[in-house]
């Protein structure tokens, strides 16, 4: 793949209202399901519904296909669900494998370019400009994160510092030194780094110069995110950003400027990837302001596309979710990644998610914001309690018993039940520079 600027501006798209873009969506449905014919696997997996691929002509079609989980592509190992011969695939990338052995997908010439251009318009949304150094501080090897934003980066015009997670005291002296003006990375390493810029005498509101930044890998509060536009310069705007392997990188849904304030991001990328927000358990289309799991569809990836891929990752639709300033109708908005279906917890008979933890812990003056646990003692998650564990600032005025009654007293305000807190000095609990793993069983 050539590194040659692709057009990120896409006004013939992204002008169009909901029904334009439906329009473009079937089309490019029954092309998916056309070449989905000619793969045995594929025609083997529409026919547990009584479906060939070539019924997938509309959105009503769709979700008669059934869902597409690990365990399926599990099955079909090394190469699953693979529609072209292996030796056009140009890159192989594979899932983190946390909840199991990791899973492969292979990109085309045809499916980098493509990856190319979804994050370039991911760019352009979130503030980035082409000429901007940036910093890319997502992860590399197999995982797409950090590969992906490189294709986009390179396509956009912007300058890439490909540095990656890690070696945090040359990169706070870079960040000043290289006059870095925007960013991409987790948001708990941005943390990680300002706090190591004040220990080495970086001022990052005065010594820095970044204006933007894209935050994925995990969801994150909007009291974390305030607190982390605080300490960069006047004006830098913390952009949420969400992807996922599957679906071919960070390339589903960022945050504009209009919509910043809200903590809503737009499905930006839905001419090509077609995302559905589902009950998790009849897996029927939420309506505005619900919470479901979103479910993706790649309508022009070659090598390894997805049909109906469950995420299990829960957002809220948002109340008017074709209501956002900059004039994007077609592109829904939707909230930050509020859980997981397969971390939420159920303590006492009450559902509880990692992020509304977090929103306490976060609101809390004298906690660490990057760093805390949930610890249970079984894997069903069906539990008559859980630990909640937090880290004390070093130089908090709030002694820890106090901190442990304030966030318990939060807590029991926010979820209605008590939970056990336990205080931890500064620096204790792990740091994640990529995905937190914030359940822990022991």
């Amino acid at each position: 793949m050539t590194t040659t600027t692709v057009a990120y501006e896409h006004p013939e798209v992204e002008s169009l209202d909901r029904d334009a873009l439906r329009a473009l969506q079937e089309r490019r449905l029954a092309a998916l399901g056309a070449r989905l014919a000619a793969s045995p696997d594929w025609v083997a997996h529409f026919a547990q519904a009584g479906l060939h691929p070539r019924d997938l002509t509309s959105l009503e079609a769709l979700r008669a296909v059934p869902t597409l989980e690990k365990s399926a592509l599990r099955e079909r190992y090394p190469f699953p669900l693979l529609t072209v011969p292996v030796e056009r695939v140009s890159r192989f990338v594979a899932t983190s494998g946390t909840t199991g052995p990791p899973v492969t997908f292979g990109f085309t010439d045809a499916d980098r370019a493509l990856t190319a251009q979804q994050m370039a318009r991911i760019l352009r949304c979130a503030g980035v400009r082409p000429g901007d150094r940036v910093y890319q501080g997502y992860g590399y090897g197999l995982w797409i994160g950090g590969v992906a934003m490189d294709w986009g980066l390179a396509a956009f015009g912007a300058t890439n510092f490909g540095i990656g997670p890690g070696r945090a005291e040359l990169v706070v002296t870079w960040l000043r030194d290289h006059a870095y003006t925007a960013c991409t990375m987790s948001p708990l390493w941005l943390m990680t780094l300002v706090t190591t810029a004040r220990e080495h005498g970086i001022d990052p509101r005065r010594d820095w110069a970044l204006r933007v930044g894209l935050f994925g890998g995990q969801s994150v509060s909007s009291t974390f995110r305030d607190e982390l536009e605080a300490a960069m310069p006047d004006g830098f705007l913390a952009q949420n950003i969400y992807g996922t392997t599957e679906s071919g990188g960070p390339n589903l849904a960022i945050s504009c400027p209009a919509s910043h304030d809200r903590d809503l991001m737009h499905l930006i990328n839905e001419d090509t990837i077609l995302t559905e927000i589902v009950d998790p358990v009849t897996l029927r289309p939420t309506e505005p302001g619900a919470v479901g799991e979103i479910v993706v569809t790649t309508l022009q990836k070659e090598a390894s596309p997805v049909v109906r891929w469950r995420t299990r990752d829960l957002v809220r639709l948002a109340d008017d979710p074709a209501g956002c300033p900059c004039g994007r109708r077609a592109f829904p908005l939707i909230g930050r990644i509020v859980g997981r279906s397969d971390d939420m917890l159920k303590i006492r008979g009450v559902i509880v998610y990692p992020s509304q933890i977090e929103d306490v812990i976060a609101a809390h003056p004298a906690t660490a914001k990057e760093a805390w646990q949930i610890y249970v003692d079984r894997t069903d998650r069906i539990l008559d309690d859980a630990t909640v564990a937090v880290e004390r600032r070093a130089h908090a005025q709030h002694p820890a018993q106090r901190v442990r009654d304030d966030v318990s007293s939060a807590l029991h305000a926010r979820l209605g039940i008590r939970l056990r807190v336990e205080v931890h000095e500064e620096g204790t609990l792990p740091r994640y520079e990529a995905k937190a793993v914030r359940v822990i069983v022991r």
